[in-house]
Parts: structure tokens; sequence; C-alpha cells
């Protein structure tokens, strides 16, 4: 069973999904209020959507507040990571990047060995279906510019500058702004 559950964050409202294993889907809703992301994951899955809360969803919702609210740097819910071996990796390691911080999508390709891989891994990163938990919009342009994120641009910049602020450092992204 996928349980489906809306939660008001910050930046908009988001839709939160979890199976038994752990949360497998936390994503903005969409300006047309379209499910396609959940339907995918029924999809995907082979269940059907209960709205619903279950336990994952529950500690997910207490650690996004505290997240929020600038008190938690990292998170400890479960997830479940449906993929390929290739996005399994390429999730995986943007668990690793710092709070605070950014890292590159060449950067990340080197980091997995695989520096040639740089249109696979964001192809991989775009299609993360659990938004700031699996933290993708910590990647950036090699440049320093933003780039592509399922949340827009705007909600990108706002999480970098959030975070950046509440880990002691500078929250100016002035910079981005030429790559937007």
């Amino acid at each position: 069973m996928l349980y489906v559950h809306n939660l008001a964050t910050p930046l908009g409202d988001m839709v939160i999904g979890a199976t038994a294993q752990g949360v497998c889907l936390l994503a903005f809703v969409a300006a047309d209020g379209s499910d396609v992301g959940i339907r995918s994951l029924e999809k995907h899955l082979g269940t059907e959507r209960t709205m619903a809360e279950n336990e994952h969803i529950q500690q997910a919702k207490r650690e996004l507040e505290a997240y929020f609210a600038g008190v938690r740097t990292a998170f400890d819910v479960p997830l479940h990571t449906p993929g390929s071996a290739f996005q399994q990796q390429v999730w995986a390691s943007l668990l690793t990047i710092p709070y605070g911080t950014t890292t590159s999508y060449e950067a990340q390709a080197e980091a997995l060995h695989s520096p040639k891989a740089i249109r696979a891994m964001a192809a991989a990163n775009g299609q993360n279906r659990i938004a700031i938990i699996v933290p993708c919009h910590r990647v950036i342009g090699k440049n320093g510019s933003l780039t592509g994120y399922a949340g827009g641009l705007d909600r990108k910049r706002w999480l970098i500058n959030f975070e950046r602020e509440h880990a002691g450092g500078a929250a100016d992204f002035d910079l981005f702004s030429q790559g937007s």
C-alpha cells in the first residue's frame, strides 16, 4: 500500500508518500494540482494509494518540521527508493552532501568514479522522488549556477540559502541569479 498525505511547508504544499518500508515520495504539489508523480509511483510499485499516514509519514513530518525550524540538518526516517542500480548509487551519493554545502554534477560524478557520466548523473538526480530529504537541491552547475530542480529554481535557491544560513555560513547566493 502507498500511503499519501499532504503537507504544508514554508515553500508551499507538498505531498508525502510512504510504503511499509519507508518514505518513497516527497514532492511539491503541481500548480495544476495533478498527481502524475503519485500515479507513476503507484504503477512502479504495483500498488494503490490511500490518503492516510503511516509511521514513516509521521516521522518524516516531525523531521521536516524540525528541518524548517532550522534545528535538524539530517534525516533519520527510513527511505524506500525504488530505481535502477545506477539511480540507487546516485541517490545514495546525494545523502553524503553535507548540510549547508553544495557540490557540482561533475564532482558528484567523479566521487562515484564515473567522470564521464555527468549527464546520466544529472538525469538520475532529476528522477529523485524524495525532495529535501534526499538533497538533490545541493547539486549545482560547475560554474556555481543554479540548474534544474523539479520544485523550481526559486525553491532551490531558498533551500540552499536556508541551509547555508543555519549552518553558520553566508546565505547570499547572488551569483546564482545569473544561472537562473
